[in-house]
C-alpha cells in the first residue's frame, strides 16, 4: 500500500514539474519576443530603450556607449611561442630536474 502512495505522489510531482517547465518555456519565449521587438525601435524615439540594454553597455549617465568593448591585437604564432617560453623559463619550478636531452 505504501508503494502505491509513493508512486501516486511522485507521479503528481513529476506532472507538476513538467507542466511548470512547459509553462516557463512558453513564458520565456513570449518575453524574449517582446524585448526584441522593443529593442528594434529607434533609440531616439523611445526614452525607455536604454533600459532594455545590459548595464555594462551603458555609461554613467545611462546612455548607450558607442565604442568597442574588447580590443585585441593580432599575434603571430612565433610571438605567442616566445611569450609562452619566457613564462615557462621564468617559472620557479623550471630547472634541471634530471631530464636532459640526449645528444
Amino acid at each position: 500500500m505504501l508503494h502505491l502512495i509513493y508512486l501516486i505522489a511522485f507521479t503528481a510531482i513529476a506532472f507538476l514539474a513538467i507542466s511548470n517547465l512547459i509553462r516557463n518555456l512558453f513564458t520565456l519565449s513570449m518575453e524574449s519576443q517582446q524585448r526584441y521587438s522593443k529593442a528594434r525601435k529607434p533609440a531616439g524615439k523611445d526614452p525607455r530603450s536604454s533600459s532594455l540594454l545590459h548595464p555594462e553597455l551603458l555609461d554613467e549617465t545611462g546612455k548607450p556607449i558607442n565604442e568597442p568593448l574588447l580590443v585585441m591585437r593580432s599575434l603571430t604564432v612565433e610571438d605567442a611561442r616566445q611569450q609562452l617560453d619566457a613564462i615557462y623559463n621564468a617559472s620557479p619550478g623550471n630547472g634541471n630536474t634530471g631530464m636532459q636531452e640526449e645528444s
